[in-house]
């Protein structure tokens, strides 16, 4: 076979899988995925093949595995009503009766039969000498919103498929969730208070509520809460969690629960004089030690656990109850007590254990019930915060990361929906010209449909039983992602196709179920045709004031109404150092950014600074010809505050003109992601009148708005 009919095999084969040959980059440049590229991405999505050689036969049995399929894996009914559905059948059962069983996801079960003979031909077509007809098959019936299954059997043939029946956009018709409303952002582990122990806790974030509820604010926004590797292996990235199932035990309020009052053994661990001497160091540092912190709170937690498994009452009787009830979270208690038994990452574990089955004489017991324990805290406490925060009438504005640590729970107990021979990440572009690599492994796009969604479906309950507002981090990941194989550099990836319309029903079910808002993190190079399908299905895109100074240095575009907007993201320089070019500089400083890269940005900047400056004198919001870094902050917070935007996120840091970034992607441990507290306490900067009067101001203008 000539090289040039290997490579066309090599294209058929990447297309059966979903994966893009070429893409076009932020340059609008085409570039094409090397052959090595494509053939590394298929065997991680399970072609079988060792070699270019065995492309031809991968293809074969591929393209007949697909007809042997008589249903697709799911099926989306928007609004309740069937689409015609395709079956293919082989040729030898074209007469044989058609048996259905369709079972409602309230248990409601519907059986029927159809000739097979009478259904409509579509098609008929030979495949590796195999002969298939392609028929089509209409249910009748409008169908209510669920997860409902179907099952045909014909002849010695059965296929099932999973029926998404779904609103086709998210959200209330109706609700007021149309409103233009505003809230304040900061992370939590960088919130604290003069009772915190050097970081944020659960507490901390309810009296940040307390505070911006008091200025009119209808959402408090923070960064993901999940469970996060504190311990040997350490990982503080709120976009690597363990899990997207369970929450973070290091947002835990150790005097807010309720067993501490009744143990004195544990009362006395807090008070002694050495205790409370390292609280007092951690919370005078500027940046917040988890590993230190979470060792405080681990050994009040352990004794505390111990004296609860000790003395049987109601309470234990309540954490056994939760056990029974929350099997996930009893599954991960065990995964993490075996992971400290062994020492190491589950994939250096004994075969019997890395495949899922962990024995009681697997783990110490003690850590065991320490990781459901806190698993049952961490339920309650959040529990309690966001209905505190919804009984004010606002919003918990959460995130949803794309991925989870390859390490972690989520990764071992679901491996199979995951493409653990590649690692998610981006091409290069202009800001990283060597493409990124995140880290985690990206979901199987097959292998999830085929197990029905179950996990993305999990990760997205977990959330919005709690949030008002949902954001989707890199909301492409619904369309297609960046594929690069392990062991190859991060520009040597592909991109490997989702089917985006059954993941926005998902969505748009889960948000009518859950009464929520979804917002789609679409910054940086997007696709031309997601944004367009945001809108179609509902979602709320993002404007970002710094990135859309960016895209086009004449103007400020117009602020779209099913927005959320901003000056900036956790991703990006806080406005104060984005304003005085310190982003610059920094990023110079830390390797990304060599001299003439920087010289370049620097000339960008003073174009984008003057287009802002005229943009806000020419309607009306700054009255000075070159304000102020605090003027022209406050005059681009007015402008989004009148826009028609139906959020707008306010950065609490930006407000006393903070220059420090939360976090500089690709750094690594060159810069301390993820680390760095808020420079006042939120009994200090609730204080500062440069930040009452602009969230008087900002709530002023969104009331304004509210009565147009």
């Amino acid at each position: 076979m000539s090289h040039a009919a290997g490579t066309r095999f090599l294209h058929r084969l990447a297309r059966l899988y979903g994966i893009q040959t070429a893409y076009y980059d932020v340059s609008h440049q085409r570039q094409p995925a090397s052959e090595d590229s494509l053939v590394a991405v298929l065997r991680s999505l399970g072609a079988q093949m060792e070699s270019r050689e065995d492309v031809p036969q991968a293809w074969r049995q591929k393209r007949q595995a697909l007809w042997q399929q008589p249903l697709e894996p799911v099926v989306i009914a928007w609004d309740g009503v069937l689409p015609l559905m395709q079956l293919r059948l082989s040729a030898d059962l074209d007469e044989a009766p058609l048996d259905c069983h369709l079972k409602l996801e309230t248990g409601e079960e519907k059986n029927w039969s159809y000739p097979g003979a009478d259904l409509p031909l579509i098609k008929h077509v030979e495949i590796e000498g195999s002969h298939y007809l392609v028929k089509q098959l209409h249910l009748l019936g409008k169908l209510p919103f669920g997860y409902h299954r179907l099952t045909l059997s014909l002849g010695r043939k059965s296929a099932q498929t999973l029926i998404i029946s779904a609103p086709l956009k998210a959200g209330i018709p109706g609700d007021k969730n149309n409103d233009p409303i505003w809230g304040a952002f900061l992370p939590l582990y960088a919130l604290h208070t003069d009772s915190s122990w050097g970081g944020g806790d659960l507490s901390d974030l309810e009296a940040l509520t307390e505070y911006v509820a008091g200025k009119g604010a209808q959402v408090v926004a923070t960064l993901p809460l999940l469970t996060t590797f504190l311990d040997e292996t350490f990982e503080v990235s709120p976009y690597l969690p363990v899990s997207r199932l369970l929450w973070n035990e290091f947002y835990l309020d150790i005097n807010r629960i309720p067993e501490l009052k009744k143990y004195t053994p544990a009362q006395a661990i807090i008070k002694s004089s050495t205790f409370q001497k390292e609280i007092k160091a951690l919370r005078h540092l500027p940046l917040v030690d988890y590993r230190r912190q979470m060792a405080l709170k681990r050994r009040v937690l352990e004794e505390i656990c111990r004296c609860l498994f000790d003395e049987p009452c109601p309470r234990l009787n309540d954490l056994e109850h939760f056990a029974s009830t929350s099997p996930v979270a009893n599954d991960y208690a065990r995964f993490r007590a075996a992971g400290e038994e062994q020492g190491s990452s589950w994939q250096y574990w004994p075969q019997t254990l890395r495949d899922g089955t962990i024995k009681d004489t697997d783990y110490n017991e003690g850590n065991r019930r320490y990781h459901l324990y806190v698993q049952w805290l961490a339920h309650q406490q959040i529990e309690n915060v966001s209905r505190k925060i919804r009984d004010k009438g606002l919003k918990l504005y959460l995130d949803l990361p794309l991925g989870a640590h390859p390490d972690g729970y989520d990764v071992w107990r679901e491996r199979e929906a995951f493409a653990l021979k590649t690692s998610t990440g981006a091409p290069p572009d202009t800001v990283f010209a060597k493409g990124q690599n995140w880290g985690f492994p990206p979901l199987h796009p097959e292998r999830i449909r085929e197990r029905g969604f179950r996990y993305v479906i999990a990760s997205l309950r977990h959330h919005l039983k709690h949030a008002g507002i949902l954001r989707i981090d890199h909301v492409m990941g619904l369309h297609r992602l960046f594929f690069i194989p392990k062991g190859m550099e991060a520009s040597q990836g592909a991109y490997v196709r989702y089917r985006a319309e059954e993941l926005y029903a998902i969505l748009a079910l889960e948000a009518r179920r859950h009464k929520a808002i979804i917002v789609g993190e679409d910054l940086g190079t997007v696709p031309p045709y997601v944004r367009p399908a945001m809108t179609r299905h509902g979602l709320h895109r993002m404007y970002v004031v710094h990135y859309e100074l960016a895209s086009d240095q004449r103007r400020l575009p117009p602020v779209p109404s099913r927005a959320v907007a901003s000056l900036n993201t956790h991703d990006m320089s806080p406005f104060a150092a984005f304003w005085q070019g310190l982003d610059i500089e920094e990023r110079r400083r830390l390797g990304l950014l060599d001299s003439a890269d920087a010289r370049a940005e620097g000339n960008e900047l003073l174009s984008m600074k003057e287009t802002l400056i005229t943009f806000l004198r020419n309607r009306g919001w700054l009255h000075e010809p070159n304000g102020d870094v605090h003027t022209v902050l406050t005059a681009c917070l007015s402008y989004l505050a009148a826009s028609q935007a139906q959020l707008v996120l306010i950065n609490l840091e930006d407000l006393w003109l903070e220059t420090q970034p939360q976090n500089v992607p690709t750094t690594g441990e060159a810069y301390p992601n993820w680390r760095r507290k808020a420079r006042y306490t939120l009994e200090q900067f609730s204080q500062l009148p440069q930040i009452v009067d602009i969230l008087i101001t900002v709530n002023k203008l969104r009331k304004q708005r509210q009565n147009r």
